[in-house]
């Protein structure tokens, strides 16, 4: 009976324990470090002088928050990213239902947004991407398109990338051309080292090798090319970053069900002399998959560099974040239309919300 007891005691005790391990576990990795959020400031930021970059699924949604809100956006850098509306099917054009149009979407993000299988088809094909995109302004669903002519743009192609082609990126640069970006605003690196990811002076892995935190270390700033080409008059940094990494909750800023996939925190960079009203500038930049917080901490946040200039030019950093979900299980940013068929327009999920901090900081404290 003593030998049954102390049985039953500690398959109790290791159930306890079980119990308390899965929550630990969730709040470290599926909350994504959540839990300590405060609220998004008022920093009387200049919202004309906005600025977006991305990796990957990030650099879509930048190009897509660009051309969605030209009207205050003046420049985005694009890291392994194609054209806007890229992944728009001719299939849920005539056919406009979700659940039968998505995977005719995903069919082409594949192979044509990412790959080049689809090459020999024309695809994407940039005249139609231009048409349409001058039918959303049309219909008043993006901001109007001469907002994008004057706009600074950087794409990035890293010559070992097995993820997204060097032939989808230049299609990137062909539709920025056709809607009037040209001469020295546009800037294409064919960069002839690295891999699938963002690159950095010396934080991630070793250059060349793809993966978490998709940081590749080969002695390049593209933190600080992206902020030197977007903003003309960018001061070289002095030091390292003396402001504050505030985490924010971002679920005042969400709207409608759970499928936008939106984490409940995000993070924002204050520089020291960006925290009284003084009319800084901000840059957003949004990780790509498998680079949010819940999958690799704070990583991309802090290790891509974009802290560092923002110190030295007045600028505000809002690195909003994903989550993942049944449709988005790698917690990517949406380009292909798993929020909705309106995934590239201002009323989509995850562009009205991040539009929604922009301003936010751009309220006076």
């Amino acid at each position: 009976m003593a030998a049954k007891k102390r049985t039953v005691f500690w398959t109790a005790v290791v159930g306890l324990l079980a119990v308390i391990a899965a929550v630990v576990l969730w709040f470290v990795w599926g909350s994504g470090q959540e839990g300590t959020a405060q609220p998004l400031p008022a920093l009387g930021a200049d919202i004309e002088r906005t600025t977006v970059s991305g990796l990957s699924s990030g650099a879509y949604m930048a190009g897509q928050f660009q051309v969605a809100h030209s009207d205050i956006v003046v420049g985005a850098g694009l890291v392994a990213g194609g054209p806007y509306g890229c992944a728009e099917s001719e299939f849920s054009r005539l056919w406009p239902i979700w659940t039968t149009a998505i995977p005719h979407n995903l069919n082409l993000a594949l192979n044509a947004c990412m790959d080049d299988s689809l090459a020999m088809m024309g695809k994407p094909d940039i005249e139609t991407l231009v048409e349409r995109t001058r039918e959303l302004a049309g219909d008043d669903k993006i901001a109007p398109v001469d907002g994008l002519s004057s706009d600074r743009v950087y794409l990035f192609h890293a010559r070992d990338d097995q993820t997204v082609a060097r032939s989808v990126v230049a299609k990137a640069a062909e539709y920025y051309r056709e809607m009037g970006v040209s001469g020295a605003n546009l800037r294409f690196v064919r960069f002839d080292r690295g891999a699938h990811a963002f690159i950095t002076l010396d934080d991630g892995s070793e250059c060349g090798v793809s993966g978490p935190p998709f940081l590749n270390d080969c002695d390049y700033d593209q933190a600080g090319a992206i902020i030197r080409h977007l903003y003309a008059d960018a001061m070289e940094p002095g030091g390292p970053p003396a402001g504050v990494f505030r985490v924010f909750d971002q679920t005042r800023y969400i709207e409608g069900g759970d499928q936008h996939s939106m984490a409940r925190e995000g993070v924002v960079y204050v520089p020291p002399s960006c925290r009284d009203g003084a009319g800084c500038a901000v840059h957003v930049a949004f990780h790509g998959c498998e680079q949010n917080r819940a999958r690799i901490g704070d990583a991309f946040i802090r290790g891509s560099g974009f802290a560092r200039w923002a110190d030295a030019n007045q600028l505000i950093v809002l690195f909003p974040q994903t989550r993942r979900s049944t449709v988005n299980p790698k917690a990517c940013w949406d380009w292909w239309g798993y929020t909705g068929l309106n995934y590239r327009e201002r009323s989509a999920p995850q562009i009205a919300a991040v539009r929604s901090m922009v301003g936010r900081l751009a309220q006076q404290p």
